[in-house]
């Protein structure tokens, strides 16, 4: 193969995961927002909403990783 194949290729397998680390961020963002809505939070539901938020950054700093290092 040449390097311009491997490139595209590269550029490909980027692409998809900038897009699926998105599709994640939103995913992770509406249960947050979910969540949110309600007047009162269980201690578990406590839990999992910081432990959403963490997700949710750590999504985020993905994608900033994979937007720089994107052509």
């Amino acid at each position: 193969m040449t390097k311009q194949v491997h490139s595209a290729q590269g550029m490909e397998i980027s692409s998809q995961r900038l897009n699926e680390a998105e599709d994640r961020h939103r995913s992770l963002d509406a249960r947050v927002k979910a969540l949110g809505r309600r007047a009162f939070l269980t201690p578990q539901e406590q839990v999992e909403m910081a432990e959403l938020k963490k997700q949710k950054l750590r999504t985020k700093d993905e994608i900033q990783a994979l937007r720089r290092h994107s052509p």
